[in-house]
């Protein structure tokens, strides 16, 4: 028996974003987090799809749309293994991995009911203390936030 290739093709977009490799079960995390729910602009996303490398993957595309360094922020702690594909006329400009840094400012809530940052107007500052985890230690109270329990701004 002749085995046949089923292929569903997607537009292209003229200029945007594609966020690529995201585990399957944080697509519609991702979407929240970068408030893409609320987006006027074109939006494609796809989950469990077939990954080599991964087994499933998921992927959003969005038109028009870049993203700062604080999103690309949120993006690595939902999302570690994610790449980020930009796109201007049709063509990809540049290409790269997500990268967890060593400090998070801005991007997610103490878990700490009693730390500063969560009854007074200071901002967020984690050090980083496992990148591949993903835990969190907040520079003011020091209360470790992991993953699990991960509060994003």
């Amino acid at each position: 028996m002749e085995k046949t290739r089923k292929e569903l093709k997607v537009s292209a977009i003229e200029n945007g974003t594609v966020i690529d490799h995201i585990p399957a079960k944080n697509v519609f995390q991702v979407i929240r987090i970068l408030n893409l729910d609320e987006c006027q602009e074109q939006i494609l996303f796809g989950t469990n799809l077939e990954s080599k490398k991964y087994g499933t993957k998921g992927i959003i595309k969005v038109s028009n749309r870049f993203f700062e360094s604080e999103e690309l922020n949120k993006i690595a702690l939902a999302a570690p293994t994610a790449s980020i594909i930009e796109i201007r006329n049709f063509q990809v400009i540049k290409k790269m991995q997500v990268e967890v840094p060593g400090t998070i400012t801005k991007v997610v809530k103490c878990v700490n009911p009693n730390c500063i940052t969560n009854n007074e107007q200071v901002i967020t500052r984690f050090r980083v203390v496992d990148k591949i985890d993903i835990k969190l230690q907040c520079m003011y109270c020091e209360k470790m936030t992991e993953k699990s329990n991960m509060v994003f701004l």
